[in-house]
């Protein structure tokens, strides 16, 4: 009996033991990744319930080494971007949210024809707050989705840029919103690296879009030193945040951007890389739809021609390119420039050399582009919200290039 009794209290120990272990979280996970159509749910649970699901082996080299393995990269527009969503109601579908500003949902086969045309890379900008409660915890079936077409592009053994977007219409970098916005980014940042955080070197996270106060003066000019400070303490909290968070985020290569990711001299020489706890694992971003007139204004009487041989067209493209060349790239820290295209005005023959020439220029500088693509690709014109930024090239609905020639001529600029 004193030997029964000795057996059961040991084995109670035992239990109490195991029970008391927190070192692992409890697994909660989704039992299978919820359909586009699934509805958030009214009192969302923390982010513990979509844990990693990717085991893959990690690579671990250094930021330039991996910048140098992009030939030319295509970003997922106007998707899971879309933030002025009022108009859906209270606890939109997640495939509402995704198709709010274009019509379609993205599939495998997209992301394969990408591929084999030889969009090596992607980028895949995601606004979260709009999938967030009041406490910016993101809906489980958001960030599930966000999981599957991340996963698409792994199935492809891609690139893949992660970021937050358009944060900027709810968050300025005025000081007077710094510690809102610093909160925001640092339970959004989290939860994403916490949900990838076994996903291989492939995937980069960019901890912001395109930081700046929207309608201020400085918006598209650079900035003010108290925004850059901002902008730079942003970046140090999101670099400190996913160092942190476990898995191999201790040594991912992460991406930052200047303010407003412009390719200005005022914003590329006010960016300060932040401090790391592993060397060589920063990126920086720019962003530069150059000539401004010909590659981005929307409106009438704008400029339909470019011409490789007028230094006119050519160097407000070559400009910001030399000088994140002198200011990162020849100090081994690599460059992405994370946007760049033109829009449609019916000069197919010009948009082909403006490409080629682009691509070209920026890869001997040893930067990589990737063309923004809002899936609308016919001739710009005006609608009731505005001008139409037509940079599509890719036909999603029919898994097909509406602009062939254009994608040639960014191979042939990568070659």
């Amino acid at each position: 009996m004193k030997k029964l009794l000795i057996f059961t209290i040991a084995l109670f120990a035992i239990f109490s033991i195991v029970a008391c272990d927190n070192s692992t979280p409890p697994d909660t996970s989704i039992e299978s990744t919820p359909s586009v159509e699934d509805t958030p749910s009214d009192d969302t649970p923390q982010i513990d319930n979509a844990l990693p699901v990717a085991n893959t082996p990690f690579n671990d080299i250094t930021a330039s080494e991996l910048v140098a393995n992009i030939r030319v990269g295509w970003s997922l527009g106007n998707t899971f971007d879309a933030h002025s969503l009022d108009w859906l109601g209270d606890n939109p579908t997640v495939s509402a949210m995704e198709t709010g500003w274009q019509p379609n949902i993205t599939t495998q086969e997209n992301i394969d024809t990408l591929s084999a045309a030889g969009f090596y890379a992607i980028r895949i900008p995601v606004t979260w707050i709009k999938a967030t409660d009041e406490d910016y915890n993101i809906d489980p079936n958001w960030m599930a989705r966000i999981k599957e077409v991340v996963d698409y592009a792994v199935a492809n053994d891609m690139i893949i840029i992660l970021n937050t977007h358009h944060c900027e219409y709810f968050f300025s970098m005025k000081d007077e919103d710094l510690e809102s916005a610093r909160a925001y980014f640092t339970r959004i940042w989290e939860q994403i690296a916490y949900a990838f955080n076994d996903y291989n070197e492939k995937l980069i996270f960019e901890g912001l879009n395109e930081p700046r106060t929207v309608g201020s003066a400085a918006e598209w000019r650079g900035g003010t030193p108290e925004e850059h400070n901002n902008v730079n303490l942003l970046h140090q909290n999101f670099v400190d945040t996913v160092r942190g968070s476990g898995g191999h985020n201790d040594k991912r290569i992460l991406m930052i951007p200047t303010y407003a990711a412009s390719a200005s001299e005022v914003a590329q020489k006010a960016l300060v890389i932040p401090q790391d706890t592993v060397d060589d694992k920063i990126i920086v971003s720019i962003h530069s739809y150059a000539p401004w007139e010909f590659a981005l204004r929307t409106g009438h009487d704008r400029p339909v021609e470019w011409s490789a041989d007028d230094p006119n067209d050519t160097n407000p493209i070559t400009e910001p390119i030399d000088l994140a060349y002198e200011l990162f790239v020849s100090r081994e820290i690599p460059v992405i420039l994370g946007e760049m295209g033109a829009i449609n005005r019916n000069n197919l023959e010009s948009r082909v050399a403006w490409a080629e020439f682009y691509t070209s220029y920026a890869k001997s500088k040893g930067i990589p582009c990737f063309w923004w693509d809002p899936n609308i690709s016919y001739v710009t014109k005006l609608q009731e919200w505005g001008w139409e930024e037509t940079f599509g090239i890719f036909n999603r609905s029919e898994n097909k290039f509406d602009h062939p020639e254009i994608v040639a001529a960014l191979m042939k600029g990568t070659e």
